[in-house]
């Protein structure tokens, strides 16, 4: 098993260039947790000379370092997806198939189409416009690189909407929980009530609109 903080490695991608695949997109999603805000997916292409170091799971890394690696990614990839579904779709869809939504988008965004998909978690992404073969990692954002910089770019990005939406909703102390379940953020629910952009079928939420 893969070491705690350890870089991502690019071996699931040799694999597939080996086997003749040009276009190997990492696809991972983030805000499946929190109470309030979209889930938000990523996919991303890097090449097979592109250099990222420090690159691992965004959980892994501090915000100032995920932003460095943000950007550098934005540079280098051959190409970048995104994908976010709305707390009003996550409520009628439910999280599971709104987070699939997400990175269904997220890989038909993208300018350079992907022709292998590494996908973070146990499921695969249904319905996609154009099938095309994928692989379901376990724990994919520590062990490959492709999927790691899809975290990165994805929480860089929901950490982005979630200040925006901090300053239209003050109050639930969302720039520094990003919608995730903190004591603070369940007390302010308590004192200040449900929001637009809280997830109304969540636990935590639901409560306070009976």
């Amino acid at each position: 098993m893969r070491k705690a903080n350890r870089e991502a490695s690019a071996d699931d991608e040799r694999e597939l260039w080996r086997q003749g695949f040009t276009a190997v997109a990492g696809v991972d999603e983030v805000g499946r947790g929190p109470l309030a805000g979209p889930v938000v997916a990523a996919a991303v292409i890097l090449g097979e000379d592109t250099q990222l170091p420090g690159l691992r799971d965004s959980k892994q890394l501090s915000a100032a370092r995920r932003e460095e690696l943000f950007f550098r990614i934005r540079r280098e990839a051959l190409s970048i997806g995104l994908g976010i579904v709305s707390p009003e779709e996550i409520d009628r869809l439910n999280i599971l198939r709104a987070s699939l939504l997400a990175m269904k988008k997220a890989v038909e965004s993208m300018k350079k189409p992907a022709d292998f998909l590494l996908v973070d978690g146990i499921f695969t992404i249904p319905d996609l416009t154009v099938e095309r073969p994928q692989r379901a990692l376990k724990q994919g954002d520590a062990r490959c690189r492709a999927i790691a910089a899809a975290s990165i770019v994805a929480k860089v990005i929901r950490d982005g909407i979630m200040t925006v939406q901090d300053r239209l909703y003050p109050g639930y102390g969302l720039a520094g929980n990003k919608g995730y379940p903190t004591a603070e953020h369940r007390a302010a629910i308590a004192r200040l009530g449900v929001s637009p952009i809280h997830r109304r079928t969540f636990r935590g939420v639901r409560e306070y609109l009976e």
